[in-house]
């Protein structure tokens, strides 16, 4: 049997609360390399769809592949072991500590029982180095970072960690022009880490600046992947409002 050349495979995935189906036959893919963008009005089941991948909330029915295997994603931690890591909006960093800090929090490098905090800041700057991205002082809080900046760390712990599927949620929200644009470009950067991105936004530009294709969701149905060079601004809010274009 040909195998398929997808990072993540999300078939006919079913999820109901107290009666209330929140997505009803959802199938969705990812490649690597590649950035898939799912958008749609609250409500349309977006945050269901990533919080089950995520493993915040168990499916109903269907089937999760990672890499032609089929996965019973049973929590995060399941997740986060089999390279899928989610940077949320509030971005889970600990402000009053440093970049490497950061990186290693929860997973400190020692020997003799003490720290070894210049090779944790030492790989916590080769990764950032390697996606392009400057910090100002990695001795700094992360709370003395820029948003963007404080992006930046979230997303080289996730490559430490060896992520190789990354669910962002909102990643410019509160950010100004200059910051959106750096995020994207981290983005591209990300994009040559052969990993794959599902990008949930509510910014109709942004969905077009970083994705390759955009999955519409409302009123838990998938109601459209198109392809973003092949469709209009117009076409893709017509399906989020109306689900036809």
């Amino acid at each position: 049997m040909e195998q398929s050349h997808y990072l993540v495979e999300m078939n006919h995935i079913y999820k109901s609360f107290s009666g209330v189906e929140a997505l009803k036959d959802v199938s969705i893919n990812l490649k690597k390399n590649e950035v898939v963008g799912i958008v749609g009005h609250n409500g349309a089941g977006k945050s269901t769809l990533i919080k089950i991948l995520s493993g915040a909330l168990r499916k109903d029915s269907g089937e999760i592949l990672i890499e032609n295997k089929s996965v019973d994603i049973s929590g995060p931690k399941t997740a986060r072991n089999m390279g899928i890591e989610t940077i949320y909006q509030d971005l889970a960093l600990s402000g009053n500590l440093d970049v490497a800090a950061n990186f290693f929090l929860g997973n400190e490098k020692s020997r003799f029982f003490f720290l070894q905090n210049r090779l944790m800041k030492e790989e916590a700057k080769k990764v950032l180095e390697e996606l392009k991205i400057k910090i100002p002082s990695y001795s700094l809080p992360v709370d003395f970072l820029s948003g963007g900046q404080r992006q930046a760390v979230a997303i080289g712990r996730a490559i430490y960690n060896k992520a190789k599927v990354f669910i962002m949620d909102e990643p410019t929200a509160a950010l100004g022009i200059e910051e959106t644009k750096r995020v994207g470009d981290l983005i591209n950067q990300l994009k040559k880490q052969d990993v794959g991105i599902f990008l949930i936004s509510h910014d109709i530009h942004d969905v077009f600046d970083f994705c390759d294709r955009i999955a519409v969701l409302k009123n838990g149905e998938l109601v459209d992947i198109c392809i973003s060079n092949e469709v209009t601004k117009d076409d893709v809010v017509s399906l989020i409002i109306k689900g036809t274009r």
